[in-house]
Formats: structure tokens, sequence, C-alpha cells
């Protein structure tokens, strides 16, 4: 676990993606706000992913003292430093890293979910609180604003679950409830083992009709707040939805994670820079 002045500063390269469009409009200090936030949570995502982090929970445990330090004014890291800055000037509150950090845990843990409300406990650590955090750096708060967060939220981690079904399985995870998997004749060993791929196909369009209705809820909560304060969200929600529909075109039957080409992407934050300008 890296410590102090060794930790990862702000990575910018998300200039550089496809969400940049996005980026552009908004000011230089919401713009580095986004950029440090994110950031903390691209090396949350990591800690709980990637093979070569040394004890992953005690690399969490560090961030959330270093949160806590954060919110003392007294973090240790560069990134902590400026997610000071952060928490200051725009106001977050401790529960948009922690609660995230309780997220990345339960996936080390192996937590499994028996039903799609218990799922929605995980969705809300790992995708509602970053969208939550994401609309306090846009100044946008409020029942709409949490409204948006939880819908854009589901359906933009719905789709990372649909996609990432056989990349998961060789992470020994499997995210998909247990009670749905019965209702479709599946066990968790069938998706750890790829069985039962035409039953998993139904299932994973069950999901996919949510999170459909999630998008579809959070373009509509969008059209009650600034249109250019929606730009990140609204470009989100596009390319994400159009990964969706590439799976879908698949009948949900693939052997490895469907993702969006660059390319593809593009046209998609193309798309949202369009719908807001001309709505």
């Amino acid at each position: 676990m890296q410590t102090g002045k060794n930790q990862p500063g702000v990575n910018r390269s998300y200039q550089k993606s496809s969400f940049g469009p996005a980026f552009f409009f908004l000011s230089k200090r919401r713009r580095d706000a986004l950029a440090a936030y994110y950031e903390f949570c691209r090396l949350m995502d990591d800690i709980a992913d990637e093979p070569n982090v040394e004890n992953p929970l005690a690399a969490l445990a560090f961030w959330q003292e270093e949160i806590e330090r954060v919110f003392k004014q007294s973090a240790q890291t560069a990134l902590g430093k400026q997610l000071t800055s952060v928490v200051q000037e725009f106001a977050l509150t401790p529960d948009r890293f922690l609660l995230l950090i309780e997220g990345m845990r339960a996936d080390l843990e192996g937590k499994t979910y028996h039903t799609l409300d218990e799922l929605t406990w995980y969705l809300h650590r790992v995708a509602v609180v970053v969208g939550l955090a994401t609309l306090d750096i846009l100044e946008v708060r409020g029942p709409q604003a949490q409204s948006l967060a939880q819908a854009l939220g589901h359906a933009v981690q719905l789709t990372n679950i649909i996609r990432d079904v056989p990349e998961d399985a060789q992470l020994g995870r499997v995210y998909l409830p247990e009670d749905l998997l019965a209702r479709y004749g599946l066990s968790r060993m069938d998706v750890l083992a790829g069985r039962e791929q035409e039953k998993q196909a139904k299932l994973l369009r069950r999901l996919a009709q949510l999170a459909y209705r999630n998008y579809i809820q959070a373009f509509e909560n969008m059209k009650q707040f600034e249109r250019s304060k929606m730009l990140p969200c609204r470009i989100m929600g596009c390319v994400y939805a159009e990964n969706l529909a590439k799976i879908k075109k698949t009948g949900f039957l693939f052997s490895k994670p469907v993702k969006l080409t660059k390319l593809e992407k593009i046209k998609g934050a193309l798309h949202a820079l369009f719908k807001t300008v001309f709505p």
C-alpha cells in the first residue's frame, strides 16, 4: 500500500476521454474538483479489482482513515490534500467517500445479494454516491438531485454488472441476485463456470429492462436543471446506454465484456452535446 507523497495525484486523463467535452464546458474549479474526486474513485476501484495490490483490505482501511483526516484538514497524501480543498469548496459530506469504500470492501469480502432490493444496497455505494458527489460539485442539490443520482447511478451500474458478468466471474464474483438466478433455473456456480448461457441471457435481458427504465427516468429528471450543468450527466447516460444497446445486439450472449470503441464513445458524447444544445 502506498502512503504519503508516493500516492498518485490528480489524473487528468479524463480530458482525453469521451467525457472530455463535458468537462470542457465547466469552470476550471469544477473540472479540477471532479478530476480529484474521480481519481479517488478510480483508486478505490483499482484497489478492489487489481490483482497486484498487496493487502487490498488494508489499503481500503488506510483510505478510510485518510478520508477521516481529509475532514479534519490533516490529510497525509497528495490526493487527500486535494480532496480537502474539494470538500471545503463544494461542501461534500463524508458519505460521498466512505460509502464507496464500503462498497469496495463488499467486493473484496465476496458479498452476495439475494434480491434486487439487496443489490440496491450495493448500487447506492458504488454508483449513486458518485453521482451525488458529482452533483455536489456541479452545485445541484435537493430531493430532485437525489432522484437523478439514484436513477442514473442504478442505470449505469446495472449496465456495468450486465457487461462484466464474464470478467467478474474470473474474479469469483457474481452480482446477479440469487432469487433471479433461481427464477431462471440458474445457480451461482453456473455463472462462475459460464454454463447455461441461454438462461443467463434471459436474466440479463430482465436486468437490462430495469436499466432502461432508469435511463428514461434519469434523462427526464435532467430536464429540471440548468442544461450546461447536466452535460456531464447526459454524456455519462448516453455513453452507457449506448453500451447497453451494443450488448443487447448480442442477444445477451457473450463470453467477454462488450465495450464501446473510442469512436462509439465519441459519438455518444456528441449526441449528448447535441441534445443539450438543441433539446
